[in-house]
């Protein structure tokens, strides 16, 4: 929302006057830029993306909560110069929608593809032939184009960065929570594989400690993909108008909106009974001779295979019930 912490400022005249990064609070390399508008003094269009450095822009998104006027249209031009995608996003169609609502025969749809048409329309105008608009609210991601505008992103972005795209995302609807869940149940068999390498070894204990220290980062991961870490769900609450702890109180998991540590992982793991016996019994096979370490080995993928599972399904269980929550 607008007052959160590290937001980019707005109001009624032009607020951006230099070319600002805000970083994802929980994902750093997931960043995005303010650029002031095209056509001032200091930015002149034809020397607007140079001063900009647009190199380091994987992608444009030109915004406006009116209708978009010769400047973007420039932007545009420039951008497409240079082979880069960029977006028209129509915003604030909430305040729209309501204005509409007043109206005796309204409809939504018509009134949507209404304010579509006249921003294409006027896009065309201005000489751009094919424009992607996008009709969103940041206050209400669920409804209206963001879900169609991070399907496009998804698409033109190369795959290695699809994934931070995805994690970055809010959860918008069950879809985007279903997606992230299929990454990162991709990775598992990757994380329960480093665990059988560290079974490998024969030190005593070790095999254990790794795992733990391992589960820690992994299962930190899967709470900040889904936005049930604190920080997140307080920005939820800020946006959606739903209190922190009502969003709190539909959570299950032990695991969410805590602080991960090995202390909380060992005891949540110690009451899955049939997972804690496998993981003793790792440590037991290690010291057989010759047949052991491939036994502990297996004992150690299968172990954190299961772990991960559950968490991960718990988490996105979790996941699901936040998202339902803040709707009401």
């Amino acid at each position: 929302s607008d007052d959160d912490e590290g937001a980019a400022p707005t109001g009624v005249t032009e607020t951006t006057m230099e070319v600002t990064p805000y970083p994802h609070p929980n994902y750093p390399n997931v960043t995005l830029w303010d650029l002031p508008g095209i056509g001032t003094t200091r930015f002149p269009a034809d020397k607007y993306l140079k001063l900009v450095g647009f190199q380091k822009f994987d992608f444009f998104i030109i915004i406006s909560d009116t209708r978009f006027r010769e400047n973007d249209v420039k932007l545009a031009q420039e951008i497409q110069k240079m082979k880069k995608k960029f977006y028209f996003v129509r915003s604030k169609i909430d305040n729209n929608m309501r204005a509409e609502g007043r109206k005796k025969d309204f409809n939504e749809d018509e009134a949507l593809t209404k304010i579509r048409e006249y921003c294409i329309k006027g896009l065309r105008g201005l000489g751009i032939e094919s424009p992607q608009v996008f009709l969103v609210s940041s206050f209400e991601l669920h409804l209206y184009n963001f879900p169609l505008l991070h399907q496009t992103l998804d698409r033109d972005l190369p795959a290695h960065k699809r994934d931070a795209l995805l994690r970055a995302m809010p959860n918008f609807n069950p879809e985007i929570i279903s997606k992230k869940k299929q990454a990162l149940k991709s990775r598992i068999k990757y994380w329960a594989t480093l665990s059988a390498a560290g079974a490998a070894v024969p030190v005593p204990g070790l095999s254990i400690d790794v795992d733990l220290a391992m589960l820690v980062g992994v299962v930190t991961e899967y709470v900040f993909a889904f936005g049930l870490d604190i920080q997140s769900l307080k920005r939820l609450s800020a946006r959606t108008g739903v209190p922190y702890a009502d969003l709190r109180a539909v959570i299950i998991s032990p695991l969410a909106a805590v602080e991960i540590s090995i202390h909380l992982l060992i005891k949540v793991i110690v009451q899955l009974g049939s997972v804690a016996a496998l993981m003793a019994a790792e440590e037991v096979f290690r010291w057989i001779p010759i047949i052991g370490i491939p036994i502990a080995m297996g004992l150690s993928f299968t172990t954190t295979y299961r772990i991960l599972n559950l968490f991960l399904d718990k988490l996105a269980d979790d996941a699901q019930r936040v998202f339902e929550r803040a709707l009401v």
